[in-house]
């Protein structure tokens, strides 16, 4: 990961630098023996909250533990390309500002709806909240996690998913990717929009937040951060997958000058690089 920070063994020419800090580092802070690697670590992993917001913006408050807080420290890569599941680049590479630090996976299985759910699904496994990671297929069917530990799985019988206990109990991190699997292969956009409750107005919008068309074909992209100005008004980050599976990323407005933000005035009809949003499209997690 340092190698590949160090733009031509030099870090001042360091692209991720300049997109994020807008600085340019002294040339000698690493070299100095006293500076605690922890420090090091955080200057070489931007994360979500590295993206400055637009001029007389500021973040909005997040309590410590909020998924808004978790989401803005979603460590973001060196390399802005985005890549699909099988390791072949998208072809359109002009619709990401940065990339998360997020894995696809090798399965044409994590698209726009399982990005989101992946998110969630994340923060709350962060959190040790087990009992709170469930989606609904399609079907309706819950597929719970708290289940799937309990050595549960979720098949299709006579047309229908079906829980049935058929495996060890198990708590791994590769039972929980195990689990997201499944649920990224039965659920989707219609099952998602059912779940989430919807917002009366776009100024209500928090990182979290979740603009969404259910269906098929449908999308869903989810707010990564948001921020105010003096005067109530509001801007705000986005991020998706898409299809096929593919890197999860921070999305530009495609009005705004390269820029990522987009605004609350504009999120009426939401217009996305590969997608746009209808009114009535914002929700939440319950």
């Amino acid at each position: 990961m340092v190698h590949s920070l160090f733009y031509a063994g030099n870090h001042i020419y360091n692209p991720v630098y300049r997109r994020f800090y807008g600085i340019i580092p002294a040339p000698h802070l690493y070299s100095m023996p006293y500076l605690p690697l922890f420090l090091i670590t955080c200057m070489l992993r931007p994360d979500v909250s590295a993206i400055q917001p637009p001029a007389g913006y500021t973040r909005i408050h997040q309590p410590a533990t909020a998924f808004g807080s978790w989401l803005r420290k979603v460590p973001l890569k060196a390399d802005n390309t985005v890549y699909l599941y099988n390791g072949q680049q998208k072809a359109n590479q002009s619709a990401q500002f940065a990339v998360l630090d997020v894995t696809v996976g090798d399965k044409d299985l994590q698209q726009c709806a399982d990005a989101v759910m992946r998110l969630y699904a994340e923060y709350l496994y962060s959190q040790k909240r087990y009992a709170g990671i469930a989606f609904h297929a399609t079907d309706g069917t819950l597929m719970d996690y708290q289940s799937w530990t309990e050595g549960n799985r979720f098949v299709i019988r006579q047309g229908k998913l079906k829980k049935q206990r058929m495996a060890a109990a198990c708590d791994s991190r590769a039972c929980f990717e195990s689990y997201l699997q499944t649920v990224f292969a039965y659920a989707g956009t219609l099952s998602l929009s059912k779940e989430l409750q919807p917002l009366p107005s776009v100024m209500d919008i928090r990182p979290g937040d979740v603009f969404i068309k259910g269906g098929s074909p449908g999308h869903a992209v989810i707010v990564m951060d948001v921020a105010v100005n003096g005067a109530g008004e509001k801007m705000f980050l986005l991020a998706q997958s898409y299809m096929p599976a593919q890197d999860i990323h921070i999305l530009r407005n495609p009005s705004g000058a390269h820029s990522p933000w987009y605004s609350t005035r504009q999120a009426d009809v939401l217009v996305t690089p590969e997608w746009t949003f209808e009114s009535g499209s914002l929700k939440r997690f319950r």
